[in-house]
């Protein structure tokens, strides 16, 4: 009796499953057929006015349409979006164009002619009549030949959004920019390396004019050997309550601008002494000179050859024992195949000018000066516009070295020219430590021997034979020598820069008591600033016969 409830109860719970499902599929069934009513009775939409119809509604109908009556229409709406499609990217291209205000009239002219020849595909009469106002059967080769046209058009506007693309993409701008500044970088590096090298080479060379003016004064020697005789030593070259001056060069013409400029704007040029050495080679064509051209105002001038100093050899100074020695031969002169010649910092390091004894004068003063107590250094290339004696009366403060500091930020600090990764160097020395200027120098001989300044000069010269310390040049010994007995001066009294800056204020410089053309483009060379080179030639002797029949084109 039990299993009979059971079983009754199971056969009334299948049959409730079994009409709920039925139900369920009836509803879905109405459903689809009413959906299918409204799309296949809804009226079709009118044409647009746009040359390129059938978008949203209308374009479902025709794909149903096109699926239930003829397979082409598909392909014929497709074919129809696609060059819609182009339109709408040839369109945007020459809008983009104008927006930017480019240069391309040439390609907002194609892109306006490519668009138009879109939109007069479909409004085509044949194509009108055959694709898109029938509703019949398509003709095959109505379409292919639309398609055709479609795809033709569609390959022009492609090869031309790909030609005019960089144009518009702005990562394809910024990548072609930075090649172009890679480029021009290149090319300006090695105009800069070109340049300083042709530079370097004017500036070492001897003009035909010096050369010039060397042989006519030495012909002229020759020619009257008793005019020329050496004279006695005046007791005015030794007397230290005069106003001495140690100019050490081999070139004639800048020796003679220098004593000139000093004597014109001297209070009292009978009381300056005038220290002229120069080497073998010179000596006679620097004294004939100064014999037909006298220094005006009463001064005093003696020239001198440095092979006179004879304590200057190699077993006391050691740049003539470094000189002499194979191992700074090879450093300095390198070998005759080195391809490193063609660098513009090897030329220079090369050049054995600088360890020429004529630049290491400098450091020998007291010595070859032994009765003075002060005397002024001056470059050859300087010019001296004012009355230099005050600079005798400043107090150094007990300082060997009164000179103009160049220092300003970062830049002309010990760092930039010493070797601050030798322990040496980086154990005795600020890298901060502010630089000075050589070119116009006062120096207190009496401070100089008590200090005994040549003995470090002689000691950090022998240190510095592998060139470990530093590089070249006379000024890094000199700030290790002077480094904590130099006084600064005011920087009106030495203002530099005119053979290499063109930008200093011609305010400065009419201030400046001397200007110094330190750099490669010396006043006397072709290559001068021009700015600057009226400062130096109104104090050559144009009236010297030599100096017109050498040609020097001041």
């Amino acid at each position: 009796m039990a299993v009979a409830m059971r079983g009754g109860r199971g056969g009334s719970g299948l049959r409730s499953f079994f009409s709920f499902r039925i139900f369920i599929s009836a509803m879905f069934s109405l459903l689809f057929i009413a959906t299918l009513s409204v799309l296949f009775t809804t009226n079709p939409s009118t044409p647009q006015d746009d040359a390129l119809p059938m978008t949203g509604n209308a374009y479902v109908q025709r794909t149903f349409l096109a699926l239930k009556s003829d397979p082409l229409r598909t392909r014929v709406d497709l074919i129809h979006q696609q060059a819609k499609d182009h339109i709408t990217l040839v369109n945007a291209y020459a809008a983009y164009a104008r927006k930017l205000k480019l240069d391309i009239s040439r390609q907002l002219k194609m892109f306006d002619d490519l668009a138009r020849n879109f939109s007069d595909i479909s409004v085509k009469p044949t194509y009108q009549s055959s694709l898109f106002e029938s509703d019949g059967p398509i003709d095959e080769d109505v379409l292919r030949q639309f398609e055709k046209e479609v795809k033709d058009r569609v390959k022009i506007a492609r090869m031309m959004i790909v030609e005019a693309k960089e144009n518009y993409d702005n990562q394809l701008k910024i990548q072609k920019l930075k090649d172009t500044i890679f480029a021009v970088n290149e090319s300006l590096v090695k105009a800069k390396k070109n340049g300083a090298l042709a530079s370097l080479i004017s500036a070492k060379s001897v003009p035909k004019s010096l050369h010039c003016l060397a042989m006519r004064l030495m012909g002229e020697r020759i020619s009257n050997p008793e005019k020329y005789r050496d004279e006695e030593p005046k007791p005015e070259f030794e007397d230290p309550s005069l106003y001495h001056y140690a100019i050490f060069s081999d070139n004639v013409i800048a020796v003679s601008v220098v004593v000139r400029s000093v004597v014109k704007n001297a209070a009292e040029p009978w009381k300056h002494v005038f220290h002229i050495v120069t080497n073998r080679m010179n000596v006679a064509a620097m004294k004939v000179w100064f014999k037909m051209r006298p220094v005006e105002g009463g001064a005093f001038l003696e020239v001198k050859a440095l092979e006179e100093f004879t304590f200057l050899n190699s077993s006391y100074v050691p740049v003539l024992r470094q000189l002499e020695s194979a191992k700074m031969h090879k450093l300095y002169l390198g070998n005759q195949g080195d391809n490193s010649t063609n660098d513009v910092h090897s030329m220079k390091f090369k050049n054995p000018t600088h360890l020429s004894m004529l630049d290491h004068l400098r450091f020998y003063l007291p010595e070859m000066y032994p009765k003075l107590n002060k005397i002024l250094f001056l470059d050859d290339d300087v010019v001296v516009q004012k009355d230099l004696t005050g600079l005798w009366k400043i107090d150094l403060d007990g300082k060997v070295n009164g000179a103009v500091e160049t220092c300003f930020g970062s830049f002309h600090r010990y760092s930039q020219y010493l070797n601050f990764s030798h322990p040496l160097i980086k154990e005795s020395f600020n890298p901060k430590a502010c630089a000075w200027a050589f070119g116009m120098n006062i120096f207190n001989l009496d401070a100089w021997r008590y200090e005994k300044s040549t003995d470090q000069y002689h000691y950090w010269q022998n240190m510095n034979e592998d060139q470990s310390l530093w590089k070249k040049g006379t000024l890094p010994p000199a700030l290790i020598t002077f480094y904590s007995t130099t006084k600064s001066l005011d920087k009106s009294w030495h203002v530099l820069g005119l053979g290499y800056n063109p930008s200093i204020s011609m305010d400065e410089i009419n201030n400046a008591a001397v200007i110094h053309y330190n750099g490669n483009m010396k006043p006397w060379l072709d290559i001068a600033l021009n700015q600057y080179k009226s400062l130096w030639t109104k104090y050559v002797d144009n009236d010297m016969e030599f100096v017109q029949m050498c040609n020097f084109g001041l």
